[in-house]
């Protein structure tokens, strides 16, 4: 029904009597005659229930995202690289993180990490190790992590998708070590920023093709085959087992990226 049938002859209510709270409008039952909001700011007494309530949550998302900007804006080029925090320090996949740091610092790209134990320790320690940039965006977990001890500069987020972002918008291109939901996750979220052209030239690598090569011919095989994604979505991913291929993919995308701005 269309507004204007809504009511006979054209004839519409007269505006109701209206409260406001700030850009909230409220009006018939909603329109409550409690405290204003300065009032209740003004005013110490009471519960403090409301640091919990939606409105206050907003705050803290916003005061995350003010101090990431802020600790991150001088962050040089960068590449995050994702992997597990159960990678044990004897695991071969350990050492590799350890190379795959290195070689990003040599490179000249600073290295982020999810600033965790495992994978995430030890890119970030190859890094280091290096002479290179060391960057950890850490998260606040129901079981203990903190930040690993090879971190030059951590920030660490309550929020997800805060700390997406930061990954997003401060880093040229990812690359993803064997690792698990986290992982995944995250791949998926770049993959489907580039595709819908959200970010651009943000090439995903995926290394170690024994662990990922089954994910990559399911997506060919399945994914692409019953037309779900187009052809060129496919090369989005770059499967690879050589240091040095990522890293040229890396530096030739960011070129490529430099190229146009």
């Amino acid at each position: 029904m269309s507004e204007q049938s809504e009511w006979p002859d054209g004839q519409y209510p007269e505006r109701p009597v209206e409260r406001h709270k700030g850009p909230v409008v409220l009006r018939r039952d909603r329109r409550d005659q409690g405290s204003t909001t300065d009032q209740r700011l003004l005013d110490s007494r009471g519960p403090s229930d409301w640091v919990h309530t939606d409105p206050w949550r907003v705050l803290r998302i916003q005061a995350e995202f003010v101090e990431g900007f802020g600790a991150l804006a001088e962050v040089p080029r960068a590449v995050t690289v994702f992997g597990s925090a159960r990678t044990k320090r004897d695991n071969p996949e350990y050492e590799l993180g350890r190379k795959i740091g290195g070689a990003l610092a040599n490179a000249g790209f600073a290295v982020m990490t999810g600033g965790g134990p495992g994978a995430m320790e030890a890119v970030n320690r190859g890094a280091a190790e290096a002479g290179g940039f060391s960057v950890g965006l850490g998260i606040e977990l129901p079981f203990e992590q903190g930040l690993n001890p090879w971190v030059d500069l951590g920030v660490n987020f309550r929020y997800f998708f805060a700390r997406k972002t930061m990954f997003i918008k401060y880093s040229q291109a990812f690359i993803c070590l064997p690792g698990g939901f986290g992982t995944l996750d995250e791949l998926f979220e770049a993959l489907t920023l580039v595709q819908t052209k959200k970010v651009t030239k943000f090439p995903v690598v995926l290394f170690g093709s024994d662990y990922w090569g089954g994910l990559y011919e399911w997506i060919k095989n399945s994914v692409l085959a019953e037309g779900k994604i187009s052809p060129h979505d496919l090369d989005l991913l770059h499967v690879t087992d050589d240091i040095d291929d990522a890293v040229r993919v890396v530096q030739e995308s960011y070129q490529a990226w430099e190229d146009t701005h």
